[in-house]
């Protein structure tokens, strides 16, 4: 696996300051969706650095430091669950990362996007599916925003701890479910996703 192929590819295209972009949370039925950018220098190699779903928690929160060190620029967009149920979960997916962009200390002069969809810029921009695989400075982003992510859900645990948001950082597991099916859903539930709008209050 070369993670520095698309990079590699770039700058033979004559690109120089290439963000990789990513998100966390588009599947889960509670809290936001967030984004980050980053930019690399060249050459950069960041030992065990992969896809964040393919590492471990502990990995994760290791390369997130990491990360940061590394980067030419980087920075974290996160777009709360009122705007995702106004504009759907992938709208809001996708303005989150056209904002991470837009917060990076420089200007970039090609976006490497995970997905098959493009966001709102005049950037140059190449989409990569399973792009999270496939490039360093996606696989970066990718674990910036988990992490990220999930220490927001980490403090909803301790707002509203009788949704354990701790133990499943609002995807719909069975144990998830049930708690909504018993409490209902709270304010952090998106509430035009199916496993939360069956319990909303007629």
């Amino acid at each position: 696996m070369n993670l520095l192929e698309f990079e590699t590819k770039a700058k033979s295209q004559g690109y120089g300051k290439i963000a990789g972009l990513d998100e966390a949370g588009r599947g889960p039925l509670a809290g936001p969706v967030v984004a980050a950018a980053v930019v690399f220098p060249s050459n950069i190699d960041i030992t065990g650095l992969d896809d964040s779903k393919k590492l471990s928690p502990g990995k994760r929160e290791e390369l997130f430091p990491k990360i940061q060190f590394a980067a030419t620029s980087f920075a974290v967009a996160v777009v709360d669950r009122e705007v995702i149920d106004e504009i759907n979960i992938l709208q809001a997916a996708l303005l989150a990362m056209k904002q991470s962009v837009e917060k990076l200390q420089l200007v970039p002069d090609l976006l490497l996007i995970d997905g098959n969809q493009k966001i709102d810029s005049t950037l140059d921009q190449w989409t990569i599916v399973k792009g999270d695989s496939k490039s360093m400075s996606i696989a970066a982003a990718s674990v910036l925003a988990k992490v990220t992510r999930d220490k927001i859900m980490d403090d909803y645990h301790i707002l509203y701890p009788q949704y354990e948001f701790n133990r499943h950082k609002g995807y719909g597991t069975k144990l998830h479910r049930n708690l909504i099916k018993e409490h209902g859903p709270c304010p952090i539930h998106r509430k035009t996703f199916k496993g939360v709008t069956e319990y909303l209050k007629r």
